[in-house]
């Protein structure tokens, strides 16, 4: 690959690494490119944060290819990963710390598996109040650090696939296929309600976002040793 081909445009799969903002890796694919070919200035983006505790797919264009970022971002995405029922906590994953526990004793995988079915098709899913969404110009988790109460309205998802794929409470492994804009985060929250108890996010990672796989992504050093010295 060559400089000219990079500002031409390319689509990089990056397997994203935990605790990395999308931000970070997009800036680290940018210096990479910039370093290896002497280039001062080429366009990186990418279609589709992951949070920080996630891992998975994430696709970074360059150059001319960065026009091509909405049309990613809008195909459906496909996730794997762990619900921990018994416990809340207010960024509804690990970022923050448990403020609610239930007892889980009276819960059944018959139970578990009946639930997903409520989440199937078209649903009115709430984003975390701990995300980037803005609103009246700031961003949702300053409000939240703040302290400060904000009423963020219910949004029209879909989720076409819903498994849960092995149970050992108080986890539950699943897999999700969803449309842009849905929350695993909040999907957590929610199927914890609908088993009358709680529920947060404790591991999630992005396997496929259209006909793009992790599994033909690499990670950051990969890529770094794929480019000339």
């Amino acid at each position: 690959m060559t400089a000219e081909d990079y500002k031409e445009g390319q689509v990089i799969l990056i397997d994203k690494p935990l605790e990395w903002t999308s931000f970070q890796a997009v800036n680290k694919v940018r210096w990479l490119i910039r370093k290896s070919f002497g280039i001062k200035k080429i366009k990186v983006g990418h279609a589709g944060t992951l949070d920080p505790l996630a891992t998975g797919l994430l696709i970074i264009c360059t150059g001319k290819f960065t026009k091509k970022i909405d049309t990613f971002q809008a195909q459906e995405k496909e996730y794997t990963g762990t619900f921990s029922l018994g416990a809340t906590t207010p960024s509804y994953d690990l970022e923050t710390e448990i403020d609610q526990t239930f007892d889980i004793s009276e819960i059944t995988s018959e139970k578990i598996k009946k639930a997903t079915q409520q989440f199937l098709g078209e649903i009115q899913q709430q984003p975390p109040v701990f995300s980037a969404l803005k609103k009246e110009g700031k961003r949702l988790y300053e409000f939240a650090r703040s302290g400060e109460e904000v009423e963020i309205p219910f949004r029209t998802v879909t989720i076409s696939e819903f498994e849960i794929t092995k149970v050992e409470l108080p986890n539950i492994d699943f897999r999700v296929v969803c449309s842009k804009g849905t929350y695993i985060r909040s999907l957590a929250h929610d199927f914890g309600k609908a088993l009358n108890n709680g529920a947060h996010l404790s591991a999630l990672r992005r396997t496929k976002i259209g006909e793009f796989s992790v599994e033909n992504a690499v990670g950051i050093e990969a890529f770094e040793a794929s480019l000339p010295s």
